[in-house]
């Protein structure tokens, strides 16, 4: 099934941007330096690792990736990523895939890690509201995204508590089972379930005090898919960004805005 790139520029994509205003306040922020080990989510095929390092409010993120979706319709992937917060800070099995499709997707996989907390974007702004701007999202098959920005509250929060999660979407969908490449998206009708499901996750954990500054020193621990079997985008109300936002292809290394 070959997606079209009107398609992924849709203007309302609903991935999970849940609100957090209501969230009642946690005492402790976020200090020092978090990793993971990024698994591949419904049989992506891709592996990553990530990186968190906060000092006072603010937090440098590095994100590398390796065997994501390359490409739709002659164009780089674009690959939305964020830190998912407020739920159990883990990632699904397929356990969680309870419509029997072979895809955890997003409802389905709200429970383990809950709603954005944070937008990778590579420009712009990073809160929930970035969620699903694909013209500030990393794209292509393997990429290394690097920026410093103000950490919001709430995410701060989710961290210190370990409930922080990192999730990477965008399957092929020729790659995964044919009752899934059949439907569209829960979440935007005119895309395919491949565009808004993830392909890789991993929870973030705090790295020992005077560790390296670089290497993933905490792996996530749920199964699936051979152990790593991850989870899904937590369902929301948001929109895209702006309609008709062009879509940018870049697949080089992100300097900190």
């Amino acid at each position: 099934m070959m997606m079209k790139k009107t398609m992924l520029l849709a203007p309302a994509v609903a991935l999970g941007l849940t609100a957090m205003a209501g969230a009642p306040a946690m005492a402790d922020h976020a200090e020092g330096s978090y990793s993971t080990v990024l698994n591949q989510v419904n049989n992506s095929g891709a592996t990553g690792e990530a990186w968190v390092s906060i000092e006072g409010s603010e937090a440098t993120v590095t994100v590398e990736t390796s065997g994501l979706a390359q490409t739709f319709n002659d164009a780089a992937y674009p690959h939305v990523q964020h830190i998912h917060i407020g739920a159990q800070g883990t990632c699904p099995t397929m356990a969680a895939d309870t419509n029997g499709d072979g895809i955890v997707d997003t409802p389905e996989g709200q429970p383990s890690y809950g709603s954005i907390g944070t937008t990778l974007s590579m420009s712009g702004p990073t809160g929930p509201e970035a969620g699903t701007d694909v013209s500030v999202a990393p794209s292509g098959s393997s990429y290394t995204y690097e920026r410093t920005f103000e950490l919001n509250d709430a995410t701060q929060d989710a961290l210190a508590s370990g409930t922080g999660v990192i999730v990477v979407h965008g399957l092929d969908p020729a790659n995964q089972p044919a009752a899934a490449t059949e439907k569209m998206s829960s979440l935007a009708p005119d895309l395919p379930l491949a565009a808004t499901a993830p392909a890789l996750c991993g929870p973030l954990q705090m790295m020992p005090a005077g560790g390296a500054d670089t290497g993933v020193t905490a792996a996530a621990t749920n199964g699936g898919n051979g152990g790593n079997e991850m989870g899904m985008i937590a369902l929301g109300g948001g929109l895209l960004a702006a309609a008709g936002a062009a879509y940018a292809v870049r697949r080089h290394s992100v300097a900190g805005e």
